[in-house]
């Protein structure tokens, strides 16, 4: 098996440059309105000119003013990336008989009956970004390797608009030097736990035997021995989202407490962003439903700012939405929460493995 993982280079903001040319060159941060250092909210991403000032996706907005106040701050336009995103996986589709999108803005290619060595798939890789730049107006990294997860390691190793190879025949070697730090899943916490056991290289990871990596890590330990092993052999095959996923609760008497009501939906959330995670997708909208004694039945919902899998994110919204029932003089029967817009996370295991660190 020969395996493509295609990462389109700081899609968002690529997206808005090649519609604004004015905008190449300059620190471009798309997320939320900084308010001049008071907003709140988080940036989503950012050009690779603002990431030397130290700039990060997922940083709050207020912070990422403070130390780049002079770059080009601008909102999401999801429906834009949405539709790019859309041509560009169609374009992706001619050069493969599987693909598995994993993202917006990344995809993994099973090319084995099109590449028959790793010079055919060389080529092939270089045919794609060609036809990325020239139709798209966009560039991408990719990875190549003998499964997803090594080509999914590689393609994040050389960017922008980089090509990795990993040699197929010696994966593990070729991991080997690098921090354990770039295994998907892998998250500041699981590196603290490692480090604890003296292990930061990849090379360190794999002296490691595969009963001491269950025993640390559950079942996903015998994923992370595939991985580091450079032998995880998931395969590439298209995933349908589904529309969306809820949880309702009906409440055993109705109750006019609405500080119940906002613990139980809370809760819901909880149950819910479990079931998102475990299913493999994260969610863009998010949806509330409330019935009162009367049957009276009222749905909402809130588009987040970009696609998430965070509980506290669930919560939060849901809330809000809630909020504008909080007076209503009326015990309430049932709550419910819904997500949708859906789209898969990139593959790993059911969250990542900090879940499983204590």
């Amino acid at each position: 098996m020969i395996v493509f993982h295609v990462d389109l280079d700081a899609f968002y903001v690529s997206v808005e440059c090649r519609e604004n040319p004015r905008l190449r060159g300059l620190p471009v941060v798309v997320g939320s309105d900084p308010e001049q250092g008071k907003g709140r909210g988080v940036v989503v991403t950012c050009s690779y000119e603002a990431r030397r000032f130290g700039l990060r996706s997922g940083m709050p907005i207020s912070r990422a003013w403070k130390l780049c106040p002079a770059g080009v701050y601008l909102r999401p336009n999801n429906k834009l990336y949405e539709r790019v995103s859309k041509e560009v996986m169609n374009t992706l589709r001619g050069f493969t008989d599987e693909l598995e999108q994993t993202g917006i803005d990344e995809a993994f290619m099973d090319i084995g009956q099109r590449a028959k060595s790793i010079e055919d798939a060389k080529e092939l890789a270089l045919d794609v970004k060609r036809a990325v730049k020239a139709i798209h107006g966009l560039t991408c990294s990719i990875g190549v390797g003998p499964n997803k997860s090594t080509a999914k390691i590689a393609s994040d190793l050389e960017k922008p608009d980089g090509l990795t190879i990993v040699p197929l025949e010696w994966p593990a070697e070729f991991l080997a030097p690098l921090p354990v730090s770039v295994i998907p899943g892998i998250g500041k916490k699981t590196q603290a736990f490692l480090r604890e056991r003296r292990i930061e290289t990849i090379a360190q990871l794999q002296t490691v035997p595969g009963k001491q990596l269950i025993q640390w890590f559950g079942k996903n330990g015998v994923w992370l021995w595939g991985v580091v092993h450079g032998e995880e052999g998931m395969l590439v095959r298209p995933r349908e989202a589904p529309k969306s996923l809820s949880v309702e609760r009906t409440f055993r008497n109705d109750v006019d407490d609405f500080g119940k009501v906002y613990t139980e939906v809370e809760d819901a959330a909880l149950e819910l962003a479990r079931r998102t995670k475990h299913a493999g997708f994260r969610f863009k909208v998010v949806g509330i439903k409330i019935r009162f004694h009367s049957f009276e039945t009222y749905t909402r919902e809130k588009t987040l700012a970009t696609y998430t899998d965070s509980r506290d994110a669930l919560q939060e919204a849901a809330r809000a939405l809630l909020k504008e029932f909080e007076l209503r003089r009326e015990p309430v029967r049932l709550v419910g929460i819904r997500v949708s817009g859906l789209e898969p996370l990139e593959h790993r295991p059911s969250g990542t493995l900090d879940s499983w660190v204590d």
